[in-house]
Parts: C-alpha cells; sequence; structure tokens
C-alpha cells in the first residue's frame, strides 16, 4: 500500500461521511485530522492510522474491538470515542474534537509547572483512569502527548485502547518492539510487556514528575538506555531537581513509581485521595495560558466527594457586602473593557504574505511586526506569513505589536545512511530523525556481514515527510553459489567463469594420458555444491601425459633400438648411411636420461 502524507487528505470526504478540513497532529501510529461529520454536522478528530497498519489485518481487527470497547466508556475526563470504521485502504477512529493544546504543549511553553498546577491536571487524568479501570480498561500508554487540556482548561485523557492495539500487530515496524513511549514505561512493561493498573499509576507518576521538575527522571542516549534505567534505578525526589518541592509532593511521586508494583499505590483511587489530600494543603494554583489567542485560565479538575472535606472557613463575611464586591469589581472591568475597545482597530490581514512584504503594507499604520518561532506548513510555501496574533479582524491598539509565524515549508528530512547498523540501532536514529520503522527484508550481500544493514527503501538521501515508514534491507550474507560442471574445459575459460561469481581459484596441475594438456581433468568442490560467495575452488588441471626418459641407446642394433623408443610413446627418426656393416646405434639425440613428452621424437643415426 502506497503512503498517503498528510496534505493528500485535505478537502477529502472519509468513508462518505468526515469532511477533512486540517491537519492538527502527527505521531507514530496516526495522523491526527480536524473533519466534520457531515452526517451530525458536527466537528470531530479524525485519527487515521498510518498506512504501514492499515495494511496488518490482524492489527485492524483488535483496533476494531478495542475502539468498540473504548466507545463504551463514558467520563466528563475521557475523549469520546464516536466511531471507527475503514474505507479506501484507510484505517481511521472518529473522536470527540477536543479545543486546545496537549500536556506537552503547554510544558514546551510554560517550562515546569508548580506543584500546584501539576495537581490540578493530574486529579482529573486520575479520575479518568479510574472510572477506565473500573471498566475493565488498562490505557498503557499515560504521557502528556495524551493528556488534553482544552481553552476553558478541562482535561481530558485521549486514545484508550489504541496501545493494546498496537501491541498485537505482526507489522515489522512493531514486532519485537515495547509499545509506548519508553519515558513513561514502567519497569513491567519494559521487561515483560504486561500491563495493569499499576502501569498506568507509575506513567502518571513520571507525567506528574515531569510537570514539577520540568525534566524527566531517567535520561540516556537510546531508548534502550533510558528503559534499561527504568528497571534497574528509582525515580529520584523531585525536590533533587527544583526548589520548594514539600516533602509531601515528593511522597506522592516517589510512591507512584515505585519499581516493584506491589509497592506502587494500589489503585488509582489511592492515588487520587494522595492527591487531593496534599493539594488542598498547597497555594491555590498560578494561571498559565492554555493557547496562544486565548486569556490565561486555571485547569478545572472534577468535582468529586473528596473534594467536599474541605473544612469551612472559620468567618463568613456577610452576604450583601459580597454583593457589593462583585457588583464593584463587575463594573470595574466592564468599564476596562470598553475603555480597551475605543482603543482598538480591527487587525489587518498579512497571511499569505512574506515579512518584507507585510513590513511594507504595515508602513504609516504604526503597527509594529515581530516574528515568532517558525513553523512547518504542507499548504503554505517558505517564507510566507502563516498566522498573526492578534489574528485578522481582532482588535489591535494603536501603535500595536502583530506577531507573525512564517511558514518554513513542508516538514522533510532526509533518509539517514544506517549501512552497517545493527537493525535496532538503525532503527533507533530512524525514530530520532524522526522517521517511523517498516518492513525488513533480508537481501544477500557480499560486502555487508549478515545481520547488519545494508540499505533501505527509501534510499539513503531522499527526502520524506516525517513519520514515513522505512523499510530495512538487512544483509544475509554472501549469496550462495553452486559450482557449475567444469570437466574438460579449458582453465582460462573455467577460472574466469568462477571468478566472475565471486569464487576464488586454486589451480592444481596432474599428467593425464587421456586429457589433453590445459584442460580440466577434476574440481573440488564436485559439480551442484552450493558454497557461499568469496570460497573457494581447487581446479585440477592436465598438465598432459607423463614426460619419459630417452634410455641410452649407443651401441644398440637397430632394431632393438627402435622398439625401444616405440615401446616408450616416442617417434625414431632414424639416420643411416648406404653402407651401415655393424647396424648399430651410434648417437642419438635427445641424450640418453633426458626428460621429453610423450609422442616426441628421438632421432639415431646407424653405422
Amino acid at each position: 500500500m502506497e503512503t498517503t502524507s498528510p496534505a493528500d487528505l485535505l478537502g477529502e470526504v472519509i468513508d462518505g461521511r468526515y469532511r477533512v478540513r486540517r491537519l492538527v497532529a502527527r505521531g507514530g501510529m496516526a495522523t491526527v485530522y480536524e473533519a466534520v461529520d457531515l452526517r451530525l454536522d458536527r466537528v470531530v478528530a479524525l485519527k487515521v492510522m498510518h498506512p504501514h497498519l492499515a495494511a496488518d489485518p490482524e492489527f485492524v481487527a483488535r483496533f476494531e474491538r478495542e475502539a468498540k470497547s473504548a466507545a463504551r466508556l463514558n467520563h466528563p475526563h475521557v475523549v469520546s470515542v464516536y466511531d471507527q470504521g475503514a474505507s479506501d485502504g484507510l484505517v481511521y477512529l472518529a473522536m470527540e474534537y477536543i479545543p486546545g493544546r496537549t500536556l506537552r504543549d503547554i510544558m514546551r511553553a510554560q517550562g515546569r509547572l508548580s506543584p500546584q498546577q501539576a495537581f490540578a491536571i493530574i486529579e482529573p487524568v486520575l479520575g479518568a483512569l479510574s472510572d477506565a479501570h473500573r471498566a475493565g480498561f488498562v490505557h498503557r500508554d499515560i504521557k502528556p502527548e495524551n493528556i488534553l487540556i482544552t481553552d476553558d482548561g478541562r482535561v481530558t485523557v485521549a486514545d484508550f485502547g489504541l496501545a493494546r492495539a498496537m501491541a498485537t500487530s505482526s507489522t515489522s515496524a512493531t514486532t519485537g518492539m515495547i509499545i509506548g513511549t519508553v519515558a513513561y514505561l514502567s519497569p513491567e512493561q519494559v521487561e515483560t510487556g504486561s500491563a495493569d493498573a499499576r502501569s498506568d499509576i507509575y506513567s502518571t507518576g513520571i507525567c506528574l514528575f515531569e510537570m514539577i521538575t520540568g525534566r524527566l527522571p531517567h535520561a540516556g542516549e537510546s531508548p534502550l538506555a533510558i528503559a534499561y534505567q527504568h528497571v534497574n534505578s528509582d525515580v529520584p525526589a523531585p525536590s533533587q531537581f527544583a526548589s520548594g518541592i514539600e516533602r509531601d509532593v515528593d511522597a506522592v511521586v516517589i510512591t507512584a513509581t515505585r519499581r516493584d508494583p506491589h509497592r506502587r499505590y494500589a489503585s488509582v483511587d489511592d492515588f487520587l485521595a494522595d492527591v487531593q489530600r496534599v493539594r488542598r494543603a498547597l497555594p491555590a494554583p498560578e494561571t498559565w495560558s492554555s493557547s496562544p489567542s486565548h486569556d490565561t485560565v486555571v485547569v478545572s479538575a472534577p468535582m468529586t466527594t473528596h473534594q467536599w472535606d474541605r473544612p469551612e472557613p472559620r468567618r463568613r463575611r456577610a452576604p450583601w457586602i459580597l454583593s457589593l464586591i462583585a457588583l464593584a469589581l463587575v463594573s470595574a472591568g466592564a468599564g476596562a473593557w470598553w475603555f480597551l475597545q475605543a482603543q482598538t482597530s480591527p487587525a489587518p490581514d498579512v497571511t499569505g504574505l512574506t515579512v518584507a512584504q507585510a513590513q511594507s503594507a504595515l508602513a504609516g499604520t504604526g503597527y509594529q511586526l515581530v516574528e515568532g518561532t517558525p513553523e512547518f506548513s504542507e499548504t503554505a510555501p517558505a517564507g510566507v506569513i502563516i498566522t498573526t496574533d492578534p489574528e485578522p479582524g481582532a482588535g489591535i491598539r494603536e501603535a500595536g505589536t502583530m506577531t507573525v509565524i512564517v511558514s518554513q515549508g513542508p516538514e522533510r528530512y532526509p533518509i539517514p545512511d544506517l549501512t552497517g547498523l545493527a537493525p535496532d540501532a538503525a532503527v533507533d536514529q530512524l525514530l530520532a530523525v524522526p522517521l517511523a520503522t517498516g518492513g525488513r527484508t533480508e537481501v544477500f550481500d557480499a560486502v555487508i556481514p549478515a545481520g547488519q544493514v545494508v540499505g533501505t527503501d527509501p534510499a539513503v538521501g531522499e527526502v520524506v515527510a516525517p513519520n514515513t515508514p522505512v523499510d530495512l534491507l538487512v544483509s544475509k550474507g554472501p549469496e550462495p553459489i553452486q559450482v557449475a560442471d567444469l570437466t574438460n574445459r579449458r582453465v582460462a575459460a573455467a577460472t574466469g567463469s568462477l571468478e566472475e561469481r565471486g569464487l576464488i581459484v586454486n589451480v592444481i596441475e596432474r599428467f593425464s594420458e587421456k586429457i589433453e594438456q590445459g584442460r580440466v581433468i577434476g574440481q573440488s568442490p564436485a559439480p551442484g555444491t552450493t558454497i557461499p560467495s568469496g570460497s573457494t575452488v581447487d581446479l585440477l588441471v592436465s598438465k598432459g601425459p607423463p614426460p619419459v626418459v630417452v634410455p641410452t641407446l649407443i651401441d644398440m642394433r637397430r632394431k632393438a633400438a627402435v622398439a625401444a623408443l616405440e615401446d616408450l610413446g616416442l617417434r625414431v627418426n632414424v639416420e643411416a648411411g648406404e653402407f651401415t656393416p655393424l647396424n648399430r646405434v651410434i648417437s642419438q639425440v635427445p641424450a640418453a636420461g633426458t626428460e621429453v613428452p610423450k609422442g616426441s621424437t628421438v632421432t639415431i643415426r646407424i653405422i
């Protein structure tokens, strides 16, 4: 199946029902879009699985079962699953659309959070997990990317069941790999791949540690190094990395992240109870920006029975005093709002322009233009403005500042050269790019040792979108070669044939009465034998008949000399005058004792 790039689906109607409006995010398993359900006329989040997963029947079957189960979860802090299906090779999940950002986005923008803020976020997460665990669900992949925070401060948990579906995939992209983000995996998930409610407790504890300290408890040069630390090293107390952390906060994190599952909180409810107890003792959380273009908000936790246990204030002010104060605040706020509105004008639209063009367009208006961090865009060419703050038409004060975000063009990465690496090391490099792992194909290679990467598909240097699956070509070593029958072939031709196939030739010469000189008498290994490239083949090559030693013929009678030479396989040339009274040999050429090839001529002179 061909890989579909995220931009290809924009504007498309999936399964005759969901019109794709914009790209929201890309992950290791899927691409998420904002879409409109044409049947019910509502906005949904459409999660479309990557093609290499959609091509795996086992994954699709598990995905459908898990999606149906997840759809039964009904909790205010769980992202609702509306629908799932498959169409034209796309496997998708339609979910509740959550306007806002992920916890990862907030931590990236704000840095580390205060314990009060962190506890305010983690409390509704635990409430969602508590409800899921009672329904028999284990999430298996709690991480900041799966914790969503709406613009009005509601916390929701996404992707229930997907990690379990992913864990059963038979594709080479997942076989043998630990499912879930390694930085948040529990030790038992690393060691055995198993997960239960206590695994979710551990992962949530790691998220809590990261929020409070601004870092992860374990670091390493590779995912395997981090996984090793989860199994062999305790999570340290947050107070070791951030000042002002109270002892009770340390205790909650340490209890949730103990390596031994039996020493963690026995249930999410126990974890939640401790979070609520410690949170009540902490000052109210500070506010932070939930969205770059929204006012600051405080994340709200779910209302539980524990919250009614808070002690009443010792003194109550008269209701009429509180009413007067509230009225004064409302009046002051309204006056300020009207004053600000009177001082603002609609912000101009400079999207689609370059920064230079926008500055030219704003010349004389008094507005100041500031460039924010550039962003990738699948639709806007590099160098043009894609968003502004304030947005076009929103209020901007005289001589106000307009922040613009410039497109970097499509996000693309070159395929790295993985030649000679072990497959696991190659996968680490692909994920760091970031790219996804595809299939593995074994190929013969005379140079790269067996078990190491020979190449990739797409090829090295090819530029692709992030999370594009990359197939690894892994060496099986030299290709086995079947030795041909070379008997009676001339040695030069036989040698050339073997060397062309990557074999080494060793020539051994022997005398032969039957095989002509320079032709192959025999070979080792025998014809039909299969051997690896680079092996040696012995060729037994004829030197012709063995040599003959010329006998002493002097003083022999002619007849006897001729017979002696012919018996040895030699030819005779007789030189005799008209008168040979003795009829004996007086000289010979070659001389006696000389070695000559069989069939050679020996000249004798008779007197």
